[in-house]
């Protein structure tokens, strides 16, 4: 692509607003803004905000949802054609949303759109709710302020197979992006009918359906616990509180300014609850007002992250991966007390999420099931299940990347049914007179320590691109030994291993009980990398995590790697 010449003509064609901020560009912005498209993969576009072919905007946005309309069109009958829209807090969110609505609108497809900001789960369910032929979600969930998304999602309200991103991928291809977008005005296809507001009714039935995932059964548990919350400035503040509060958990503190919605995310601009930057006002409420539980949601509501206060008065960070394994045990532990254990039960997780929740399962007689990263790839088992006429087999599914789902009412992870379960499973265990931290070392005495960390690498513009595939394609080679230890097998997932489809993903399984995984992100500029260390206790596991964290920087370090690690 001559990113030079299609820069130009977006300075001839684009709106006068974008033409000023095209104009101000420098070479090297104009280069990276320009020398791709974003691609449209299983998780749909996600990108910085801004003008370009490599950007998200209303453009990219148009030209996405012409290519998702004209393969609906392609596959299903017009009396059928329906697609359900949602957005969450990010700048041009709600723009966007709009724009979509338009394209398929225009294109004969009726759009339902929510009036107000709502998460991501919620429009997983409207889709099947509505029963509609796909859905989109206008997000780049925990991504930094500058970057917006676009989700799509199939009838089943899970996000879209790979055969079905590269069939509309392809779509996308054909299309000129200033000449074959097809588009109506808001209000004229509003008033038409075109374009329809979702009822409210379709979020009440959703959070009567996260309320059903309680496992208490009956039992009354400690429910005088000060919980602080944090929506991170996103969609979960409404939904969230709601339901904590028609649950019983009275006292709930909200941290106020992440309270409302704003893209800008101004005192968290990384607003993942997976780190602690993002947490770290939370704590301050929670010491301020005597917390005994923080939670905090991303801004379209799919993960959560926890913080719990120790016996010495201080606020310890659970991972994805410790708060999964509790969530987990804790359910199977409810299930086999009151006898609500179905046959032959299922939990399916990530292959980059602890191996310790496969141990659990063991114990209880639960078959896991590993798939990709990414929880479509969770969605579909679950749908698999039901098109066999076993749905209640499946009792939890999870990935380390704070997202967990309990139940089948929605095909994505849940941050609001995961609130409110873990704001259950503390309460119960407080009952008890223990915090989660306790709990979670019970688990490390029946089963032996687990460490699982994750890295990530970060590699900006064209330049980074190119990097990316070049330390993927080193990693490919041959590699003896990660921090002193002998590589016993190396799973190339590319192959699409155990009936998994194709991925770029590479697995090192190690002596000594230890294993890494890298996979370039699919959401941003980054390498992940996942070290999973166990069978030994908390010091030397931790010494030797240090040790194979050490050697792998080394290594991305030579043999023209980037110069820098971010």
């Amino acid at each position: 692509m001559d990113y030079r010449k299609e820069y130009l003509r977006w300075c001839e064609k684009a709106s006068a607003d974008m033409a000023e901020e095209l104009n101000n560009l420098k070479e090297e912005e104009i280069q990276d803004a320009f020398f791709s498209h974003l691609t449209f993969g299983t998780g749909g576009l996600r990108g910085i905000i801004g003008a370009g072919t490599n950007r998200m905007n209303r453009y990219t946005v148009a030209m996405a949802s012409q290519g998702l309309a004209n393969y609906v069109i392609k596959n299903f009958p017009d009396n059928k054609r329906s697609i359900a829209i949602s957005y969450d807090s990010r700048i041009k969110s709600s723009t966007f949303s709009k724009t979509a609505a338009c394209v398929f609108a225009a294109n004969g497809i009726k759009a339902f759109l929510f009036p107000q900001l709502m998460p991501t789960p919620c429009l997983s369910f409207a889709v099947r709710y509505l029963g509609c032929l796909a859905g989109v979600m206008i997000t780049a969930s925990h991504n930094p302020s500058a970057y917006n998304g676009y989700k799509a999602y199939d009838a089943d309200g899970c996000q879209i197979t790979s055969k079905a991103a590269a069939d509309i991928s392809a779509e996308i291809t054909g299309l000129d992006i200033f000449a074959d977008i097809k588009t109506i005005e808001f209000a004229k296809a509003l008033e038409k009918g075109a374009i329809q507001y979702i009822s409210n009714a379709v979020c009440e039935t959703f959070l009567q359906e996260v309320k059903k995932q309680s496992v208490l059964f009956g039992e009354k548990i400690n429910k005088d616990q000060t919980i602080i919350y944090s929506p991170l400035n996103g969609a979960g503040l409404m939904p969230v509180t709601r339901t904590l509060r028609e649950m019983g958990y009275r006292r709930l503190i909200t941290v106020k300014e992440q309270e409302h919605p704003d893209g800008n995310f101004p005192t968290c601009p990384y607003p993942n609850p997976e780190i602690r930057d993002a947490m770290v006002l939370g704590i301050e409420y929670a010491r301020k007002f005597n917390g005994d539980l923080l939670i905090a949601t991303d801004p379209d509501c799919d993960r959560v992250g926890i913080g719990v206060r120790d016996h010495s008065g201080e606020y310890t960070l659970l991972s994805g991966n410790e708060t999964g394994i509790l969530l987990f045990d804790y359910i199977c532990r409810q299930r086999v007390t009151h006898n609500r254990m179905p046959s032959d039960p299922i939990m399916i997780k990530s292959i980059v999420t602890t191996e310790l929740a496969e141990k659990i399962a063991d114990n209880y007689g639960v078959k896991t099931i590993n798939v990709l990263t990414g929880f479509k790839y969770i969605g579909e088992q679950i749908r698999l299940l039901e098109e066999k006429n076993e749905g209640e087999r499946y009792i939890f599914g999870f990935e380390e990347s704070c997202g967990y789902l309990s139940g089948s009412y929605v095909r994505d992870k849940d941050g609001v049914g995961a609130a409110l379960l873990i704001c259950e499973m503390f309460s119960y265990y407080a009952a008890q007179e223990k915090n989660l931290l306790d709990k979670r070392n019970e688990l490390y005495e029946q089963y032996g320590y687990y460490l699982d960390t994750l890295h990530s690498y970060t590699f900006e513009g064209f330049s980074g691109f190119l990097k990316m595939q070049s330390v993927m394609n080193f990693f490919r080679g041959n590699i003896p030994s990660v921090g002193g230890i002998r590589v016993k097998r190396c799973l190339d997932y590319s192959v699409g291993l155990w009936g998994l489809p194709s991925a770029n993903v590479l697995k090192f399984q190690l002596e000594n009980n230890c294993s890494v995984v890298l996979r370039p992100s699919g959401t941003e500029p980054k390498i992940k990398i996942y070290i999973g260390v166990s069978g030994m206790d908390r010091e030397k596991a931790r010494a030797l995590e240090g040790n194979i964290t050490k050697d792998i920087e080394r290594i991305m370090q030579s043999n023209s790697m980037p110069n820098k690690l971010i």
